[in-house]
């Protein structure tokens, strides 16, 4: 066929099939050398680690922490070039060592070992009386002043402190630290981990949390402290039943899973503590925001900065349950030190002076703060607790697109531990799936999942369970959670394109309507 052209046509045609060559090869180039600049794409090339986990734990006799060593951070959050402040208490005293791991995907390892300080000695500090409102706030010695390298990537850390025994014949002992550094760059996806709620369910030194003082759970009577090691995680008994998180808080069962499978996949994500968002410009700097895993505790401005995400264009994925439901305001420590104490403000509102000069211009809070369904689309109910299936009702949505879903069509075991009901009344809100809940075969709740559209092509998704991530992958040191003789299966290739949907949409905003 080429022959039969004439001259002129043949030479046009291999002209403008040599320029459509030379524009592939062009876009492809862009694609690779955006590829190569994200940060998250480049820090996955490098090689993990293949020990980054809890080997040896030794709980006291309570069972909440790890007396032979433990310790926390000066911050939540810090950003490169910032310092943090490394707590330790070894007893008895002992020569310890500690190794810095950043947590995401490096081919399947779920860590890298980005620093160890060799050799420290420690020493048994001091377990502090109770103050008032029952708070543990420690005031214990520095171990470490960390300064924290330029080319650390954003993301979740873990430090691993390990005894050092003078001879063969004696155990070593282990326990973590944990904490987020952060950036400010502009970012596809901003993944807030959920640390409030971790320090609310911390019982260390042994009851003392929200849920534990001697008035009531949850009230404006318990104020809890992150100055203070995270104990064994708090719901070991009845949810996560491994006692190798020691120091993490909630963040390898419930929030890992995530983290790892959007670095599997060169997602461009960089990562925030509650506290970060006490003002939306992190937020604004990214085209989504993730609410993972339980992530119950807000303070009021972290409410208001999220909804101001929303407004200006910024999806909202809460891949959550239990999530916005108690006003927690920030105070700071007693030596001055911002946002390290809260409490569950109730009726009685806040005790920061921002919760102060806003109940004098607009009366108190509600019991649950603000309507927690004008922003998520769905409420938190009560009781809370139980498990079931996600069943699919509107399986016609775009973000089942690919799945090969039905209405009726089940997902098992992701509903749980807790979760969302009562859809709002907003404009275009649609029930994507619902079903019912059981605690231990009783008491019958009914969830249900939700989108709506926000104002500027964005919209808002609401997964209403807290084992969401469950359904991603099983990463190294994972344990999948039960709870309420219901627990997820595991990761399952709908909930991944469900996801990938979401994002891609959040993302670029050109995902194709129909499924």
């Amino acid at each position: 066929m080429l022959n039969r052209m004439p001259v002129c046509s043949r030479t046009t045609f291999r002209v403008n099939l040599l320029l459509i060559g030379i524009c592939v090869c062009f876009v492809g180039l862009v694609d690779a050398v955006q590829a190569e600049e994200s940060p998250i794409v480049v820090e996955n090339q490098k090689t993990g680690s293949r020990n980054w986990q809890l080997t040896r734990v030794r709980p006291d006799s309570e069972g909440y922490r790890s007396p032979a060593i433990e310790g926390y951070c000066s911050k939540q959050s810090v950003a490169a070039g910032e310092e943090i402040k490394v707590m330790v208490s070894t007893t008895p005293a002992s020569p310890y060592k500690i190794e810095f791991f950043r947590m995401g995907y490096y081919e399947g390892r779920g860590a890298r070992l980005v620093k160890t300080i060799e050799q420290l000695q420690g020493e048994a500090q001091p377990i502090p009386q109770p103050g008032e409102k029952d708070l543990h706030e420690c005031h214990w010695k520095s171990s470490v002043t960390l300064k924290i390298p330029e080319d650390w990537v954003s993301g979740v850390y873990l430090g691993r402190l390990t005894t050092l025994p003078d001879n063969d014949q004696k155990p070593y002992w282990q326990s973590y630290v944990v904490f987020v550094v952060k950036d400010d760059r502009p970012a596809d996806i901003l993944f807030q981990v959920s640390d409030n709620t971790w320090q609310a369910y911390n019982r260390w030194p042994s009851h003392y949390s929200i849920y534990t003082h001697p008035k009531g759970t949850q009230g404006p009577w318990a104020d809890v402290s992150f100055d203070r090691p995270y104990g064994k995680e708090a719901q070991f008994t009845t949810v996560v039943s491994d006692p190798l998180t020691f120091g993490s808080g909630e963040f390898l069962p419930f929030e890992f899973p995530m983290a790892y499978w959007l670095e599997k996949h060169g997602y461009d994500v960089t990562y925030c503590s509650n506290s970060d968002m006490l003002t939306p410009e992190r937020g604004l700097k990214c085209k989504s925001f993730v609410s993972i895993g339980h992530d119950e505790y807000w303070d009021i401005r972290q409410f208001e900065s999220v909804t101001k995400l929303r407004d200006e264009g910024v999806s909202l994925l809460f891949l959550s349950g239990n999530s916005v439901c108690w006003v927690a305001p920030f105070q700071n420590s007693s030596r001055g030190d911002a946002n390290r104490i809260f409490c569950r403000a109730g009726p009685y509102g806040g005790q920061n002076q921002y919760a102060l000069d806003r109940i004098k211009n607009h009366g108190p809070f509600p019991e649950h703060g603000p309507d927690e369904g004008l922003l998520m689309g769905v409420r938190n109910i009560e009781p809370v607790n139980g498990g079931g299936d996600w069943i699919i009702t509107n399986a016609e949505h775009w973000m089942f697109k690919k799945t090969e879903l039905k209405n009726g069509d089940r997902i098992p075991g992701l509903i749980g531990w807790e979760y969302h009901g009562q859809p709002a009344d907003l404009p275009g809100l649609e029930v994507v799936a619902a079903g019912t809940a059981f605690q231990g075969g009783q008491n019958p709740q009914q969830w249900a999942a939700t989108i709506y559209p926000g104002p500027r092509q964005n919209f808002v998704f609401n997964a209403s369970t807290i084992f969401w991530a469950q359904g991603l992958s099983s990463p190294p040191g994972h344990v999948l959670p039960w709870s309420h003789w219901s627990r997820p299966h595991g990761p399952d290739e709908r909930v991944q394109q469900i996801t990938h949907n979401l994002l891609s949409r959040a993302v670029n905003k050109n995902l194709p309507e129909s499924k």
